[in-house]
């Protein structure tokens, strides 16, 4: 008789790796999430964080998060359905609401909860879901718990997407996609999407986890960037990146929102956002709407890095934001690679299969924009030796 727990241990790949002393994942840091982080007591460049305007440790952000300590306390004891509702959530909502030119918006607790709770909520038996096959785990997740049908079309392909369309029945139709794809770091194709939208019946739903705060004249994410906000049904962001907290909002329609809010299972049964998290929110709202300049500098320092790596011969993918992945190809080279930057002061995050095809095996950059000058000159130096060293480049 099989014992439940028999794959546990014969999960060996993870100890063979850490027995070559190349194992990349857990690393414990001990400082905050700026430019450079305090790793074994040593100062290293940060290059794999998600806080693209580097607002972790700006001074208005930890203000409004220690004053909504003070006068809430550290958190909500219940749910927002029943006692975990404050007057900060629901300003929160309201600003997020007019920020993403919406009529209101929903706060979950992490992001993922959000996708989760918003496609099943909303995919139900009958209807259809369409996903890029590169989208999100989270948006995966989100469909496997809908009692539709799931259909995923290849990535960014417009042709694959209809064709996937023509064979959706006439029920409901709803199509996620990530604005900026998080490993390959390019933007979805959002204005021939809405097309085939209109053609076919279909709602659609941005995830602008890594949108927000970097795309768009006012940082208002994909569809600013393209122009189409009035053309998208729902957007969906993550705290967790430019916003430096922790949480996730849905914004759409009032009666959508409404609905989600009496059937999102993952708001419902989940204990509210603490409100710290959501001051937190709100202050970096205030940034990104009143420093512009910090996603100005964040741009110019996504050009320059780019130019750099592809000058050496690094292949950066189809990426075109302040995610720049380096196709490496090879597992074990990609976590070589990594230790290799590592020992030389810089961190960066491998990307291995499932998260990334099995060819396609990658180290992860991403950029804040309160990265120096200094700092990145001596990064490209480091990665053009650590290529050579392995033949990368």
């Amino acid at each position: 008789m099989a014992d439940l727990f028999d794959k546990c241990k014969n999960f060996t790949k993870a100890r063979e790796i850490m027995d070559m002393g190349i194992y990349p994942y857990f690393t414990e840091i001990s400082s905050a999430q700026e430019t450079e982080v305090t790793i074994d007591g040593r100062k290293i460049l940060m290059l794999g964080s998600n806080s693209y305007l580097g607002l972790t440790c700006h001074p208005k952000v930890k203000a409004a998060a220690a004053a909504a300590l003070e006068k809430y306390g550290t958190g909500c004891a219940g749910s927002r359905f029943l006692n975990g509702t404050l007057d900060i959530h629901r300003e929160l909502e309201e600003r997020l609401a007019a920020f993403y030119r919406k009529e209101d918006a929903l706060v979950f607790s992490t992001g993922f909860q959000t996708n989760l709770g918003t496609i099943a909520a909303l995919v139900g038996k009958g209807d259809s879901v369409l996903i890029d096959r590169l989208d999100h785990a989270s948006i995966i997740d989100g469909t496997r718990l809908a009692f539709g049908k799931i259909k995923k079309f290849l990535h960014n392909d417009m042709a694959d997407l209809e064709r996937v369309l023509g064979l959706c029945n006439d029920n409901g139709k709803l199509i996620v996609i990530d604005g900026v794809f998080s490993m390959e770091g390019d933007i979805a194709q959002l204005p021939e999407i809405i097309k085939l939208a209109h053609k076919y019946g279909a709602r659609v739903m941005v995830d602008d986890a890594h949108s927000v705060g970097v795309l768009g004249k006012n940082g208002r994410g994909t569809a600013e960037h393209f122009g189409l906000e009035d053309e998208t049904d729902l957007t969906m962001i993550t705290f967790s990146k430019s916003l430096a907290s922790i949480g996730g909002c849905i914004a759409g329609d009032e009666s959508v929102i409404h609905y989600l809010k009496h059937h999102a299972r993952p708001l419902i049964f989940s204990a509210s956002l603490p409100p710290s998290a959501v001051a937190t929110v709100m202050a970096c709202l205030d940034i990104i709407e009143d420093e512009p300049e910090r996603r100005e500098r964040l741009w110019e320092i996504t050009q320059k890095m780019r130019d750099g790596f592809q000058a050496m011969g690094y292949d950066t993918c189809t990426s075109e934001t302040p995610i720049i992945p380096l196709i490496i190809g090879d597992m074990e080279k990609a976590f070589m690679m990594r230790k290799i930057l590592y020992d030389a002061g810089i961190f960066v995050n491998p990307v291995v299969p499932p998260a990334v095809p099995p060819d396609q095996t990658l180290i992860r950059t991403s950029f804040m924009a309160t990265h120096t000058d200094s700092q990145l000159d001596f990064a490209l130096e480091i990665f053009e030796k650590a290529g050579k060293e392995l033949g990368v480049i």
